[in-house]
């Protein structure tokens, strides 16, 4: 049963720095009260972001190397390690207030990789967790990175959901710590990825059933907007 409002904005392809400014407003709307909890769906140009478990990001990523390549190198307050985001993933940041949930982020990743799983589910893909690992695998290689940040209990980053990247880029980094061949797109199992429309309805639906919110389209003008919640 849904029991609260959520918007949810497709923001197009969008730079990682306009993005990560957007969900900055949207926390402190939040945790004063005067926004609801919201999903962000977004394509990123090429990009790596570097999260504070790494102290020497040389260590994870070639710089020049990505650079040449047309890549952004880009450190970030989420949790976790080095990320690429790119062409053919959809990126998800979830602007929850957890106060209106539950204050334990164990809950929250867990219950953002069930999202995941859930969504990939309705297209035939058994997807699963794998022990001391936070992600979404298919056929033992992870297609799904989370790295989340919170503040005053209000999340922001989020998930990155591979359709079909490059398999070039991961060669670049050391990809949340693991090996290059171990992370996938969904298009390198039998037959093509599903429709990014199709997939991203499926990814709402089970947030909206798995954190009992009742999800409300709005455009990227009207985040900001007053609305009754």
């Amino acid at each position: 049963m849904t029991e609260r409002l959520s918007h949810v904005a497709d923001l197009g392809r969008m730079p990682h720095a306009e993005a990560e400014a957007l969900q900055e407003r949207l926390v402190a709307q939040v945790r004063a009260g005067e926004a609801p909890d919201t999903l962000l769906l977004v394509e990123h140009e090429p990009v790596v972001t570097i999260g504070r478990a790494v102290e020497e990001p040389a260590s994870e990523v070639c710089v020049t190397l990505l650079e040449s390549a047309g890549a952004e190198v880009r450190q970030v307050s989420r949790g976790g390690r080095a990320t690429f985001h790119g062409p053919g993933q959809i990126v998800g940041y979830p602007i929850l207030d957890l106060r209106r949930h539950r204050t334990d982020l164990h809950w929250y990743l867990r219950a953002l990789e069930q999202v995941i799983i859930e969504a990939l589910g309705e297209f035939g893909y058994v997807a699963e967790r794998v022990e001391g690992f936070t992600g979404v695998w298919v056929g033992g290689r992870k297609v799904a990175s989370i790295g989340v940040a919170v503040r005053g209990w209000v999340t922001w980053h989020g998930f990155a959901l591979n359709l079909d990247v490059a398999p070039a880029w991961w060669r670049m980094i050391d990809p949340c710590g693991l090996r290059p061949e171990q992370m996938a797109s969904l298009s390198d199992f039998d037959g093509p990825a599903p429709p990014r429309g199709a997939l991203e309805e499926a990814l709402v639906r089970q947030f909206s059933r798995v954190f009992s919110l009742e999800m409300y389209h709005v455009s990227h003008t009207e985040l900001f907007a007053e609305a009754d919640f």
